[in-house]
């Protein structure tokens, strides 16, 4: 099949994450592609169960979109988007700056961008409620500035190579998943129910786009009224380096001292630990 697109995408994408300092994407010696599933019905894609990156190992496990009765996609132009988007995405998570420290012999995470964690397990930020329409969790907050940015490069390759909504429903709602195009009509109520893993994976974009990407275009308009993309790129550049100081002073010129833990910390981070 044509990997022009992906091809073409992929130069685009270097070139921009090299200008917020991460100059080696995901090598895709470390991209594994699942094509084809001796699973009856199954439906890969960006929200395929389990798909992702996975940081101890470095390596990110993807499918291609679409049925995967066969190891060539029932929609070429579609599956190079999600792939693009997917591969855009996870080396930003490849590239974000990462400790472990060894407890007990085993390694643990005590910072992911500009989240931390300490050894006993406790986060810097609690978990959203799920109900909320904004976000005060700082995995929610990377999580949606990684997919913004990878949908908006791929956007640009899509425009690029003149591919344009397809008028299939699930197809149209794909497109535009890829390409940050989703309107809240699309994904205010979860899709009707049906069969097979298709309905399931549009059901889970629907999911993705409310407690991700919704909840991280409301922050960057709570925080940064007509600045959104301002924001959006420090928090990238924090995110790639590890370092919050540019971000928090950015922050606290708008918002007074302190905004950054003042939305963000837990107020049991720092609680002693419990007695083993």
């Amino acid at each position: 099949m044509d990997t022009e697109l992906f091809r073409n995408g992929r130069e685009s994408v270097r070139e921009r994450f090299a200008e917020l300092g991460l100059t080696r994407p995901l090598p895709l010696s470390r991209t594994l592609l699942g094509a084809e599933s001796t699973r009856a019905g199954a439906f890969g894609g960006f929200h395929h169960p389990d798909q992702g990156y996975r940081h101890l190992q470095a390596v990110s496990v993807l499918t291609t979109y679409g049925p995967m009765e066969g190891d060539t996609p029932a929609h070429p132009e579609l599956a190079m988007l999600d792939l693009l988007r997917a591969w855009a995405h996870d080396s930003l998570h490849y590239g974000s700056r990462r400790r472990y420290l060894d407890v007990a012999g085993v390694p643990t995470r005590v910072q992911y961008g500009i989240n931390f964690r300490r050894t006993n397990g406790a986060s810097y930020s609690t978990a959203d409620t799920a109900d909320t329409l904004h976000t005060r969790n700082l995995g929610v907050v990377m999580e949606g500035a990684c997919d913004r940015e990878a949908r908006r490069l791929t956007r640009e390759a899509a425009v690029h190579a003149g591919v344009t909504e397809p008028d299939d429903p699930a197809r149209r709602l794909a497109f535009r998943d890829f390409t940050g195009g989703l309107t809240l009509a699309d994904v205010e109520t979860e899709p009707g129910e049906g069969e097979g893993e298709e309905a399931t994976y549009l059901v889970s974009l629907a999911r993705y786009e409310r407690g991700v990407n919704r909840r991280y275009a409301t922050f960057l308009r709570e925080f940064a009224p007509g600045e959104e993309d301002e924001l959006h790129g420090l928090i990238l550049r924090a995110v790639i380096s590890g370092r919050t100081a540019r971000l928090s002073e950015w922050l606290d010129e708008r918002h007074g001292p302190g905004t950054f833990s003042g939305a963000f910390l837990a107020a049991d981070y720092f609680a002693p630990a419990p007695a083993p």
